[in-house]
C-alpha cells in the first residue's frame, strides 16, 4: 500500500502540467480552426458585422490568445466547459448527459476484450504450434485487420436485420430495463472490442509462451502440482504485465472508436455529441468532449499503473 501511495503522489503531481498541456493543445487547435462561434450563434439569422463584433467582444473572442487561455483554464478549474452557442446551454450539462453511455460502452467493450484475449491467448500458448494455436492465430490476424466500423455494419446486417436477434439502433437505460440495455449494447460493444481482443490475444499468447518456458514452471509441474493450478496461479499472473501495458494504450482506441460505433448504432453518447457539434459548428461542445475524453484516458492509465503493482509484487519495491 505504501508503494501505491507513493506512486499516486508522484502521478498526481505530474497530472497538473499534463492536464495544462492537454488544455493548451485543445485550446490552440480550436482557436486556429475555421469554426466561428459568432457565426454559429447567429446561424440562419443573417447578422450584421456590428452584431458579430458585439458578440465577439462580449464573449472575449477579441482578447489576445494568452489572456483567453488564462480565462479558459480558470473556467476549467471551476468545472466550466463553456456554453453551447447553438443550444444556449452549458456544455457540462450535455457532457454529463452523454458521458455515462460512452463509459458503459467503453468498459463493456474492454471487459469483452479482456475475457476473450485471456481465453484465446492462454489456449493458444498451452497448445502452441498445434491446431488450436493455428486456428486462434488466423482468427486474431483477421480481427486485427478488420476495422471496427466494418464489423459493426456486418453485425447489423446479419445479426440485426437478417435474423432480428438484436435491435439495429437505439439505447435503453439499464435503470429502465437491464435486458433491454444488454440488447442495445451487445452489438456495439462487440464491434468495438473485437479488434482490441485480437491484438491482446497475440500479446497474451507471446507472454504466456515465454513464461511457460521458465524453469520454475517445469519444477512446479515436476513436483506434482496440477498444470491448471500452476498456469492459473503463477504463469498467468506473471504474464499479465505486458498485456496490461498494451491495455492501457488500447483504452484510448476504445474511447476513440466509440465515436464511430455510437454514430453507426445511433447511441446518444459522447461520440454522437461530438459529431453533431462538428457538423453544426459548435466549437465549445467539441472542445468539452475532447477535454473530457483526454482526462478520462489519463485517469484510466493511472488505474492501469496501479494494477501493475497489484499484479507483480516485484514492481512494488521499485515504485
Amino acid at each position: 500500500m505504501v508503494a501505491i501511495a507513493r506512486m499516486l503522489a508522484r502521478r498526481t503531481a505530474l497530472l497538473v502540467p499534463l492536464l495544462l498541456g492537454i488544455a493548451l493543445f485543445v485550446f490552440l487547435v480550436m482557436r486556429f480552426s475555421d469554426s466561428d462561434p459568432a457565426s454559429a450563434f447567429f446561424q440562419g439569422a443573417n447578422p450584421t458585422e456590428e452584431q458579430l463584433h458585439q458578440f465577439r467582444e462580449e464573449n472575449g473572442l477579441l482578447d489576445p490568445l494568452p489572456v483567453r487561455y488564462v480565462h479558459f483554464v480558470a473556467d476549467l478549474a471551476q468545472g466550466d466547459l463553456g456554453i453551447s452557442v447553438l443550444r444556449r446551454t452549458p456544455v457540462l450539462d450535455q457532457v454529463t448527459t452523454a458521458l455515462p453511455l460512452t463509459v458503459q460502452l467503453t468498459f463493456l467493450g474492454l471487459g469483452i476484450a479482456v475475457v476473450l484475449s485471456l481465453l484465446l491467448g492462454t489456449t493458444a500458448a498451452i497448445y502452441r504450434d498445434r491446431l488450436p494455436d493455428q486456428l486462434i492465430r488466423v482468427v486474431s490476424l483477421t480481427g486485427v485487420a478488420a476495422p471496427g466500423f466494418w464489423l459493426a455494419l456486418l453485425m447489423i446486417q446479419y445479426l440485426a436485420v437478417d435474423r432480428g436477434w438484436f435491435p439495429t439502433s437505439g439505447y435503453i437505460n439499464p435503470a429502465d430495463s437491464f435486458s433491454g440495455w444488454l440488447e442495445t449494447m451487445t452489438l456495439p460493444a462487440f464491434a468495438l472490442s473485437l479488434p482490441v481482443a485480437a491484438q491482446l490475444t497475440r500479446i497474451v499468447r507471446t507472454a504466456m509462451v515465454e513464461e511457460l518456458d521458465k524453469d520454475y514452471v517445469r519444477t512446479a509441474i515436476g513436483s506434482g502440482l496440477p498444470p491448471v493450478v500452476v498456469v492459473g496461479r503463477n504463469v498467468l499472473r506473471n504474464a499479465l504485465i505486458n498485456p496490461l501495458t498494451v491495455l492501457g494504450l488500447r483504452v484510448g482506441y476504445l474511447l476513440g472508436g466509440a465515436v464511430v460505433i455510437e454514430t453507426i448504432f445511433a447511441l446518444p453518447g459522447m461520440g454522437t455529441l461530438m459529431i453533431n457539434a462538428v457538423r453544426d459548428g459548435d466549437p465549445a461542445v467539441v472542445q468539452g468532449v475532447v477535454l473530457t475524453t483526454a482526462v478520462g484516458f489519463v485517469v484510466v492509465n493511472l488505474a492501469i499503473d496501479i494494477l501493475y503493482l497489484l499484479v507483480n509484487p516485484r514492481l512494488r519495491s521499485a515504485a
